[in-house]
């Protein structure tokens, strides 16, 4: 037997596939079987070869209690047992796209939304604008003080400002420069002559010169600030994952123009479904009506008539086209998309809820090419009920093939991070301490392994298999505190494995740690069937 220090990645071996399905009345529906799904892959029927049902009853996370170094349990008071965090939520303001108004209404609701929370929640906030953060607490006196600092933070100016001429918006730059829309530029070059040259037509190609300038600026700053929340989405993402347990990220926006990003905001589903985190978001504008006026504080004063209609139609088609990001991130990872409706209170309480019953599917590509190439999904039903399947709608391939050694790794990484059950292998889980001083713990977290279920290899007249065994301790508000792995080599004679069969293997890893409550998580990893066991346990050491 050999430690070795712990070592955790993420697992991409299978394309996981998270779906919920509704009736016509939008009741989801709670009794399907694998065998009622029907999975393709760019057309290509696939074989479903993971399935499972995730329930709100599936998400309480059964836990053990401490024991002395006797091996005998200890009775905790009621007031001692921990409220072991079940559920981790990232509410993400998008700041960068928020206005005054909504930022003010987004954060009345999430003050009132503190009373609803479980003892076993933990809160954190984000920020697309990346300058505040609430780390991961149930302390609701510290989420009030953090509200205090969600306000808009926008990379660049409005659109709309004053003196802007040409005004060209993030939608028609976008008409303009990525889709070659003529009539788009044909009433941008009316705008400039307008307002640049007091409506002169022999200064048309001047103006289309300008008015092409404008639009290719307007798609670069669009652009950058739309990497730009991205990228602080993912690091939010990225956080929330390494949370031991159910993962819900709330994401409060009035949406944004996609552009050209589309590959970034299918990297976010695909990133948010191999980490088990569901994506419901929050549309901050509430109920709204389509703005065909524009900015009462920027009239387009010296505009001729003749464009009035096109630049209300461009205003009118970016407020509905900013929506589809938030209806994409919800629709791919099993999430609720809340939308024009006035009360946010309402829509912040669905999101932070437990999400309602979901199907995560797994299949293996077969022959996939590993160029990195998008691939469109599509679930369906096996019967003819009219039913609505909601799931995303492609993934990317890999660009490089998977070491089995690093899969192992990654396999284990994602099952330390999770709360669910294992039940591959035989394993039970038992908490010991002792207090050597009074600041000072030593945590034992002992493994018992039954050897019937793994599948051993005969080689040289000897039976081979190796267990990995990896053990995380997480604090009270789910912080990564210490763990490590033990490789347990096995190279049993016929004799040795009989005995062995009938009263299993026990392995003892201890930890220095200090008073507190802990979470603690056994993942065992066999070599030969690459089979799991997962279990959880809980430890409150007194001061």
């Amino acid at each position: 037997m050999r430690d070795t220090p712990a070592t955790f990645k993420v697992r991409v071996n299978l394309v996981l596939v998270r779906v919920v399905v509704r009736d016509a009345q939008g009741k989801v529906i709670d009794n399907l079987h694998r065998e009622d799904f029907l999975l393709s892959d760019d057309r290509k029927p696939q074989v479903i070869s993971f399935f499972n049902i995730d329930t709100p009853s599936a998400r309480i996370m059964p836990v053990t209690t401490a024991a002395n170094p006797n091996g005998e349990p200890i009775s905790m008071p009621g007031e001692l047992k921990p409220a072991i965090p079940q559920r981790f939520v990232g509410v993400v303001y998008d700041d960068v796209h928020l206005n005054m108004s909504d930022a003010v209404t987004v954060r009345d609701a999430t003050t009132r939304l503190f009373d609803s929370l479980a003892p076993t929640d933990r809160v954190a906030f984000f920020t697309t604008s990346g300058q505040r953060t609430q780390d991961f607490t149930s302390d609701h006196a510290a989420l009030k003080q953090a509200l205090n600092g969600i306000l808009p933070r926008p990379l660049f100016g409005g659109e709309g400002e004053p003196g802007q001429c040409p005004d060209i918006s993030y939608y028609q730059a976008d008409l303009i420069q990525n889709k070659n829309d003529t009539q788009a530029l044909a009433v941008a070059t009316q705008e400039t002559i307008d307002c640049a040259f007091n409506g002169d037509r022999t200064k048309a190609a001047q103006a289309a010169s300008m008015a092409s300038a404008a639009a290719q600026q307007a798609v670069s700053r669009g652009d950058a600030e739309s990497d730009f929340v991205y990228r602080h989405i993912e690091d939010a993402m990225r956080r929330l994952a390494g949370m031991p347990g159910q993962r819900v990220m709330v994401f409060v926006s009035p949406g944004f123009i996609l552009s050209q990003l589309f590959t970034e905001e299918y990297d976010i589903i695909d990133r948010a479904n191999k980490s088990s985190i569901a994506i419901d978001t929050v549309d901050a504008r509430g109920l709204y009506t389509p703005d065909v006026m524009g900015d009462i504080s920027n009239p387009p004063s010296r505009a001729s008539s003749s464009i009035q209609g096109p630049k209300t139609l461009y205003r009118t088609s970016a407020q509905f086209a900013q929506s589809q990001v938030l209806d994409d991130f919800a629709a791919g990872t099993g999430g609720t998309y809340f939308h024009n409706r006035n009360d946010l209170d309402e829509g912040l309480r669905q999101a932070i809820a437990a999400p309602p019953v979901s199907y995560l599917l797994g299949f293996a590509p077969q022959n996939l090419k590993l160029n990195g190439s998008f691939h469109t999904l599509k679930v369906s039903l096996a019967g003819k009920q009219k039913f609505n399947v909601q799931a995303r709608r492609g993934y990317f391939a890999p660009r490089k093939v998977q070491d089995p050694v690093e899969t192992a790794k990654q396999e284990i990484q994602e099952a330390i991070f999770s709360q669910d059950e294992i039940k591959d292998l035989g394993v039970d889980l038992q908490t010991q301490f002792f207090k050597p001083a009074a600041e000072d713990v030593k945590l034992s977290v002992v493994a018992h392994v039954d050897l019937k279920s793994l599948r051993f290899r005969k080689a040289e007249g000897r039976n081979r298999d190796d267990l990995t065994l990896a053990t995380a301790i997480f604090d009270e508000n789910g912080n990564f505190v210490t763990g490590g792995e033990k490789i347990i080599e096995m190279r049993l004679l016929d004799g040795t494995l009989d005995r062995l069969g009938r009263t299993g293997i026990n392995v003892k890893s201890s930890f220095d740690v200090k008073p507190g409550s802990y979470l603690v998580r056994l993942v065992v990893r066999d070599k030969e069937g690459e089979l799991m066991a997962a279990k959880n346990g809980a430890v409150v050491i007194p001061y």
